[in-house]
């Protein structure tokens, strides 16, 4: 990537990915002093994908997401301060404090909203980019799920349509190596799951997923090759999740030694913090991603601090009956 070129495009991604790690690990601060209700899934450790990815979507691309959705909605565009005040419960929050944690939706930014039931968001994905179709729109919809996701029937059924229609849609399969407390060596014989997608004959890729450039550039060609009426395309992306499957999660099926390896040698955001440096880019220009980012996220917690709770009345509106 030529930095030059791509200068102002890199500095976003940095300040995205900054954005998401502040993001989370304030939002389990909260949640583990009390502070937040419900519950809460983190992404720590997978800032790079839905990053790389989203970096090569416009604002009316679409996303759909999983139950650990913070990132991907962050990624696409959501603003900190409506996040916060979601997982507070506020009435500022993105939903009115109806959707919490994992039911985060924007469409004013694409985001078509992040699902509690894995793998729902393919076949929903799948329809807007049948209607981006239909309306001989050149929009492209991106399907962010886990490696579970793929033994779920609704995955196949929306592989399977996808493929047969050519709709403009791209899979991005977050492969954190643990569905739940299930690993993925022991859920699937197909230890490559992009090596799924053949069945549909679908093009697909397999990427380090801690490597925000891998993923961009990946995510160029898919979403270009779907953009251009090439159909659909198939990206798994290799990566980890620091945390439990939940927070409270004390995470006794994975060995300590493991979680450490990706911690501290495979951390997304110093590797491209460390390629930005050695490309050019300024210690100065870098500090202030970083000053900025954290600055953001204070601002977004005195927001949903300060935001008031919703009426009662409240709790009957935006419904379809």
């Amino acid at each position: 990537m030529d930095l030059e070129v791509e200068r102002d495009r890199l500095i976003r991604m940095y300040r995205r990915m900054l954005d998401i790690r502040n993001f989370e690990q304030r939002a389990v601060e909260l949640f583990t002093a009390g502070r937040l209700p419900g519950f809460l899934h983190s992404a720590l450790g997978e800032e790079a994908v839905p990053v790389g990815v989203c970096a090569n979507l416009r604002t009316d691309d679409y996303i759909t997401s999983t139950h650990r959705g913070h990132a991907d909605v962050i990624a696409k565009g959501a603003r900190l301060d409506r996040m916060m005040a979601e997982l507070f419960a506020k009435e500022t929050g993105y939903c009115r404090a109806k959707g919490g944690s994992m039911h985060v939706a924007d469409f004013s930014q694409g985001i078509i909203g992040a699902m509690g039931i894995v793998g729902s968001g393919v076949p929903i994905a799948v329809g807007a980019a049948l209607s981006a179709k239909l309306r001989k729109s050149d929009q492209v919809a991106v399907c962010f799920f886990g490696d579970g996701a793929t033994c779920q029937g609704a995955f196949h059924e929306g592989m399977n349509l996808a493929s047969i229609w050519r709709l403009p849609v791209v899979f991005v399969c977050v492969n954190n190596h643990y569905a739940m407390s299930t690993p993925h060596t022991y859920h699937q014989t197909k230890q490559v799951i992009a090596e799924r997608a053949q069945a549909y004959n679908i093009p697909a890729a397999t990427v380090d997923g801690n490597d925000v450039l891998a993923v961009f550039e990946a995510g160029r060609e898919a979403v270009e090759r779907t953009r251009s009426g090439g159909g659909p395309s198939f990206l798994e992306c290799i990566t980890y999740r620091w945390m439990g499957h939940y927070i409270g999660d004390p995470g006794v099926y994975r060995q300590k030694e493991e979680v450490a390896e990706w911690m501290e040698r495979r951390d997304p955001i110093p590797r491209f913090r460390k390629w930005l440096s050695e490309q050019g880019m300024t210690e100065a220009e870098l500090s202030r991603a970083e000053e900025s980012s954290r600055a953001e996220l204070e601002d977004a917690v005195r927001y949903a601090e300060s935001s008031p709770e919703p009426r009662e009345e409240e709790a009957l509106e935006d419904l379809f009956v």
